[in-house]
């Protein structure tokens, strides 16, 4: 690797004595930029193609002839699928390299962008909507783990932290609006086209760019009882929580799926228990693909939480908020999008500001101020009605909009600092993990509160109040990690 301050040659004419020269601020060197595009363009691809779809379903719906139950697993099993896998894609990355699992995962996702946008058939676009999952549970914990391999420096790892939470965050929320414009301007079939071009570059860029981390020594087999159950057990609750939103919570699928999923990851924490136990007394056993003890930790489990509630409320107010500008206000899908701008524009200021408090103070006070600022931005939501003016809801948007990227960076930042280095895989999808599950809940939960609670506005308010002590809960959780983990900090 090529220094970033190469020593002055010796060769040089002689040159007059120079005045003391100043230490640069720790951390403040710039930032080798490849490796940090090359990860934050394969989180851009996984985080567009979460809400790049919505815009595009009466589209594809008359295209395939596609019923409601093939539109919900074309919307959401992509979710289901990378919440369900990122445990085992987090368990891979450790063992086999994180370098080549994000590539491997990059490779899968353009693969199934092919197959999306080629796809004849409703159910053939949900078997390459599921692949694209797959791709995703690969390359995000592998993206986060080599992110904290390139910038072992704390003040850059937080900078670096900030601009990649920056491109996921825009890519969410600019979703809409970039589907609205490429339908529009084509047909449903180029927001799977995009990803091609994108995904080329990030491969690119990480062949010449981002080395592969040092393999550590991981003595001991493989976890298959442990890989099956966690699978089918996060699968299991993922699914049930997508299809509760349009079958509703006491569809006898929904609790089947539910029931299995449950079971399913209380045999996981039974499996892994026990090969943790047997792991001490005979280090060339199994080895469990999630070591509960890492949950012994404040900073893990106390994060893990925080990202959990903060996914319900804001992805689930979000979700509620897109089907108030479309079904109360009547805006068509791209107007819908820039409708929604405010919020997204919010993580440009957000994710560099977060990044600088977060090197100099340590990731928890910001979260538990921005979770504060985000719980009274959803109260804001609760002056709307059918026909309030839209910069009375800026307030609404706009707070939101920049706790969220704000707290996902500190997040990112508290879960890379308190992670074993050889777990870094693990302990990154365990954090997507909850943050899917989280969107999941809050996306299943608000939408059957818009027909139980007295139609569409009764139902964003009921949401936007829920939404709120969510945040309020997490930041008194910021708050209390933030004064258990000082000392593990300053050591």
């Amino acid at each position: 690797m090529t220094s970033t301050d190469p020593a002055p040659s010796p060769s040089h004419a002689p040159v007059a004595p120079a005045a003391p020269a100043r230490a640069a601020p720790p951390g403040r060197s710039s930032l080798s930029l490849p490796p940090l595009i090359a990860l934050s363009l394969g989180y851009f691809l996984v985080m567009l193609d979460v809400t790049v779809v919505n815009v595009a379903v009466p589209s594809i719906e008359d295209s395939l002839h596609a019923g409601a139950s093939d539109m919900q697993w074309i919307v959401d099993g992509y979710s289901a699928f990378f919440a369900g896998l990122l445990l085992l894609g987090g368990g891979l990355g450790d063992r086999f390299g994180h370098r080549t699992l994000f590539l491997t995962g990059l490779g899968v996702f353009a693969a199934a962008s092919v197959g999306c946008g080629v796809a004849p058939s409703a159910q053939v676009l949900i078997a390459a909507r599921l692949a694209q999952g797959a791709g995703a549970a690969l390359l995000v914990p592998a993206s986060l783990a080599l992110l904290q391999a390139a910038y072992p420096d704390r003040a850059q790892r937080a900078r670096a932290v900030g601009h990649w939470g920056l491109v996921s965050a825009v890519a969410f929320g600019a979703g809409p609006a970039v589907g609205g414009l490429l339908v529009s301007g084509f047909d449903w079939r180029s927001v799977f086209w995009v990803n091609l071009p994108v995904a080329a570059v990030a491969v690119l860029l990480t062949l010449r760019h981002v080395p592969a981390p040092g393999r550590r020594a991981r003595p001991g087999r493989m976890d298959p009882a442990g890989l099956a159950l966690g699978v089918v057990g996060l699968l299991g609750v993922a699914g049930s929580l997508n299809e509760a939103g349009s079958a509703g919570w006491s569809s006898p699928e929904v609790l089947t799926l539910f029931a299995g999923g449950v079971v399913s990851l209380a045999a996981f924490v039974t499996v892994e228990l026990r090969l943790e136990k047997g792991a001490v007394l005979r280090p060339e056993g199994r080895r469990p693909l999630l070591p509960l003890s890492l949950f012994r930790e404040i900073r893990l489990t106390a994060t893990n939480l925080i990202g959990l509630l903060l996914s319900f409320g804001y992805y689930g107010m979000l979700f509620v908020a897109t089907l108030y500008f479309q079904q109360e206000r009547r805006l068509s899908p791209l107007s819908t999008g820039f409708a929604l701008l405010p919020s997204v524009c919010m993580g440009f200021l957000a994710a560099p500001l977060s990044s600088r408090l977060t090197a100099r103070g340590g990731p928890y006070l910001p979260m538990a101020g921005a979770l504060v600022l985000g719980s009274a931005g959803f109260l804001g939501w609760l002056v709307a009605g059918p026909d309030t003016s839209y910069p009375v809801l800026l307030f609404a948007l706009m707070a939101t909009g920049l706790a969220t990227p704000v707290t996902v960076v500190a997040a990112t930042v508290a879960i890379m600092e308190a992670s074993p280095a050889d777990k870094a895989g693990v302990t990154s999808a365990v954090f997507n993990v909850s943050r899917q599950v989280g969107s999941a809940v809050g996306v299943a939960l608000f939408g059957t509160l818009l027909g139980a609670a007295g139609g569409m506005i009764g139902g964003l308010h009921a949401a936007a109040v829920i939404a709120s002590a969510a945040f309020l809960l997490a930041s008194v959780t910021a708050a209390v990690a933030g004064r258990r983990a000082a000392p593990a900090r300053a050591r």
